[in-house]
């Protein structure tokens, strides 16, 4: 069952060249028909720009800068926010980044945009599954510009006492983060203007948003009855399942779901541990206590290894136990007829067990998964450079646009053809540089001809050539749909290990500040 899956996904290039139009709505396929043409345009500029300006050393550093804007990397530095007694950083920074993901998310899988097409531009990265999603807007920039302007504004209106020459360094440092991720982008070759320049708007207006709302809804949720946090789960639920549906395999809504368990979790978490005697309530409301200087560094640094260790013992468990338990509970569900499947997962109906799952995962990785990461980021000049579609959506942008070359050049070679009143030395030269800018990789011979057959001959040449395309994509993995509910409940234990049990773990093996319930 599951390889005739694998087949019937990969096997694409029997498709129709209208993939787009008839799996979106109508109104999502004219919006996307819209946009499309600045990718197509953006395409030729940037990858003039990256080989004008393409190093060795840049290379190296947008690559390993790329590392600071992902999931991976904000769920590992988050948690430790909050064991330093960082919370109101920690809740805001939540709330940016599953909000930005999830949104971004939204727009990816409702538009359906590619990525600038590979060739010409070469893409520069260490992960294997960010050129698997759309490419509009760009996440990474989202992520970036939310971080760095709540972070100006905190730097900025914090009451702590800090030193001018500190205020400026930890500025340039937020730039130089912003630089990093946002140009590294357009650089690496996964992101053209249109997308990053609207990813960034995005993230400033979540941004603007925490600013001005941050302090009340912190007390909507903290300092009220559980009513009000059942209704915030209930918003968040809601529009996890509202979700679109994307025309490919686009792993998006993978981590739209697992920060939709997040941020519910963190919620949950710090609304308990608030109403618990073990909260401070300095700085903030319902903080966790902690003091450098009190602990010491030998303790601090065994409440981060700690946490850490209960973190991945909670995914190492859950993980499993909830898809051997899940199934059987998902194939009652679907006899009642409750079931709400989403495109690309498999029904539990149409399988018996969920198979050990390997790298499924692009938020937190398994801990034997770990190791190889460290390596890598222990090896600053390591990347990998790709030429050619990675992705479906990038092999169906590659067809569209040897088929738009194809029909600039039979209406210019028809114009050449014509009376001479009519002849247009310009047309012609468009029509060459068609010509010239098509790729060995994307396009097959372009002849043309009046006879049936050669016409036959070239329509077999584009399905072979196509067909091509799609074998050299990887094989998207076999996605089960009790993953969807697998994840919400993975994360929303981290977030809750995270901002409730660790910390009063701490405070009972000694690792507190000796904050108990009075």
């Amino acid at each position: 069952m599951v390889a005739q899956t694998q087949k019937k996904v990969i096997d694409a290039g029997a498709r129709k060249l209208d993939h787009y139009q008839s799996r979106l709505p109508r109104w999502r396929f004219l919006l996307r028909e819209r946009l499309i043409p600045i990718v197509r345009w953006e395409t030729p500029i940037l990858a003039d720009l990256q080989e004008r300006y393409r190093t060795a050393a840049l290379d190296s550093y947008f690559a390993f800068t790329a590392n600071l804007g992902t999931h991976t990397f904000f769920m590992i530095f988050l948690p430790i926010l909050f064991w330093s007694g960082e919370v109101q950083l920690a809740r805001a920074m939540i709330n940016l980044l599953a909000s930005g993901v999830f949104f971004s998310g939204f727009i990816k899988d409702t538009l359906c945009l590619p990525r600038p097409l590979s060739p010409p531009l070469q893409r520069i990265t260490r992960s294997h599954s960010a050129a698997l999603e759309y490419g509009f807007p760009s996440t990474h920039s989202t992520n970036a510009v939310s971080v760095v302007v709540y972070s100006l504004y905190s730097l900025n209106t914090t009451t702590r006492s800090i030193q001018p020459q500190l205020n400026i360094f930890l500025q340039f440092l937020i730039y130089a983060y912003l630089f990093s991720i946002v140009i590294g982008r357009l650089y690496c070759g996964m992101h053209g203007f249109f997308d990053v320049v609207t990813g960034s708007a995005l993230g400033a207006i979540l941004a603007v948003l925490q600013c001005m709302f941050e302090e009340s809804f912190d007390i909507w949720i903290l300092q009220s009855s559980v009513m009000n946090l059942a209704i915030f789960t209930l918003v968040v639920l809601v529009l996890v399942r509202v979700h679109p549906e994307p025309a490919d395999d686009c792993p998006c809504y993978d981590d739209s779901v697992s920060f939709a368990g997040v941020i519910i979790g963190v919620q949950a978490g710090n609304w308990h541990f608030a109403q618990s005697g073990y909260a401070s309530n300095d700085p903030i409301f319902g903080a966790i206590p902690f003091s450098l200087e009190e602990a010491g560094l030998v303790k601090a640094t065994l409440r981060l290894l700690l946490g850490v260790v209960v973190v991945f013992a909670w995914r190492a468990l859950a993980k499993p136990t909830l898809l051997i338990v899940l199934p059987p509970i998902f194939r009652v569900i679907e006899q009642l007829g409750l079931t709400l499947p989403r495109a690309f997962y498999l029904r539990a109906s149409q399988y018996e067990t969920v198979p050990n799952l390997r790298q499924d995962d692009n938020v937190i990785p398994q801990a034997s998964e770990i190791p190889a990461m460290l390596s890598s980021l222990s090896h600053p000049r390591k990347r990998t450079v790709s030429i050619g579609p990675q992705s479906q959506a990038d092999v169906y942008e590659a067809i569209a646009v040897r088929q738009r070359r194809r029909r600039d050049s039979e209406a210019a070679e028809k114009k050449l053809q014509a009376p001479p009143f009519t002849h247009d030395t310009t047309i012609e030269e468009d029509g060459e540089t068609m010509r010239n800018e098509s790729s060995p990789q994307t396009d097959v011979q372009q002849t043309h001809s009046n006879t049936k057959d050669n016409s036959l001959a070239v329509e077999d040449g584009d399905s072979e050539a196509d067909k091509e395309l799609f074998s050299r994509l990887q094989v998207p993995r076999v996605r089960y749909d009790v993953e969807v509910v697998t994840r919400l409940v993975v994360y929303f234990g981290i977030a809750w290990f995270s901002t409730e049990f660790n910390p009063i773990l701490f405070e009972h093996i000694g690792l507190g500040m000796g904050k108990r319930p009075q």
